[in-house]
């Protein structure tokens, strides 16, 4: 497992990021191009098996091990009225989690994925980033870890987050990464009205100003204006990169914590998929800066990991047709 001692460590892991298995890409090509169908007729199916071959190194990649992660954090910036929900909610949705009671535990079964749930500090959350780093680096260095650990086995990770005012969080990433105000990333999150998406904007525009000059490297984005469970996400994402284990990618607040490493490193979505497009306004925004094409696009704006859960079953429908499906030759069909 890759761990990141110190600042130095994490931005050497970064810039020395694996390829994929070229031979096991080409070889999964190769047999797509002798399946019982016009070449191509399956459409993105084939480019997520063949993609999920190179990352696995097989020709013929089964998921055995799916594993979905729910990182958990608090964010100081809540105290600006941001969300919809007091910051208690996280603490209890956490317990939800654990109990079994929440959307992820019913899709991530309906998946076939085993779920985890990363508290991260709940009883200490960020510094208010308008005013203060939200964390500092030895606490960015701490979440990114635990993002790290809990990438364990899996060959597909899943990764959501709960964190009441971390879309405002996701906004900051996604400005201080791709440029823009707060108004060009702010959406409505968990349902705050005119007046809420106000202050969400003011308080990324008073972030932006207040870390302008600073905002100049993928750790000092996530450590400025991210919040554990986001720094926890980027952690994990750049672990599996690393141990070649695809990754599913959920909203815009999961997906926010890959911004900055991708403005430092763009082949860093290379391992990604999207899940999901949600109704939250910036993430196709965002996954459009990123190059990602999402699976599905089911006006879904949960969080939880749910649509990179549910997208999922995208995953095991392609890698069964893939793996399946008798050649031309096996079939005796003409053609191949």
């Amino acid at each position: 497992m890759i761990r990141f001692n110190d600042i130095a460590a994490f931005e050497t892991a970064l810039a020395t990021l694996p390829a994929a298995d070229t031979a096991a890409r080409d070889a999964a090509t190769a047999r797509q191009s002798q399946l019982t169908k016009p070449p191509g007729s399956l459409g993105r199916l084939e480019a997520i098996a063949i993609f999920m071959a190179g990352w696995h190194g097989v020709e013929r990649p089964r998921v055995e091990r799916g594993r979905a992660v729910v990182f958990a954090g608090n964010h100081g910036v809540a105290a600006r009225g941001v969300s919809a929900f007091p910051a208690a909610v996280t603490a209890q949705m956490v317990a939800n989690f654990t109990a079994g009671g929440a959307a992820i535990n019913a899709l991530a079964a309906s998946a076939g994925l085993t779920l985890s749930v990363v508290p991260l500090d709940l009883d200490r959350p960020t510094a208010d980033f308008t005013l203060a780093p939200a964390m500092n680096a030895a606490e960015c260095l701490d979440a990114l870890n635990a993002g790290a650990e809990a990438v364990g086995d899996a060959d597909l990770l899943v990764l959501g987050e709960m964190g009441i005012a971390n879309s405002t969080a996701a906004a900051a990433l996604a400005a201080a990464s791709f440029g823009g105000t707060g108004a060009d990333w702010v959406g409505p999150g968990t349902g705050v009205d005119a007046g809420g998406v106000a202050r969400k904007v003011q308080a990324v525009d008073a972030a932006l100003a207040h870390h302008a000059g600073h905002l100049d490297s993928a750790f000092e984005i996530l450590r400025r204006v991210g919040g554990r469970e986001i720094a926890a996400i980027a952690g994990a994402i750049l672990s599996a990169r690393h141990a070649r284990v695809p990754v599913m990618l959920d909203g815009f607040i999961a997906t926010s914590a890959i911004a900055p490493l991708a403005l430092a490193t763009p082949a860093i979505t290379d391992h990604c998929l999207a899940g999901h497009c949600s109704a939250e306004p910036g993430h196709r925004r965002l996954l459009d800066r990123l190059g990602l094409s999402p699976l599905l696009a089911l006006d879904m704006r949960l969080g939880e990991g749910s649509g990179a859960a549910l997208a999922t079953h995208i995953v095991r429908a392609a890698l069964a047709a893939h793996d399946q499906m008798a050649t031309f030759a096996e079939a005796g069909v003409s053609g191949g």
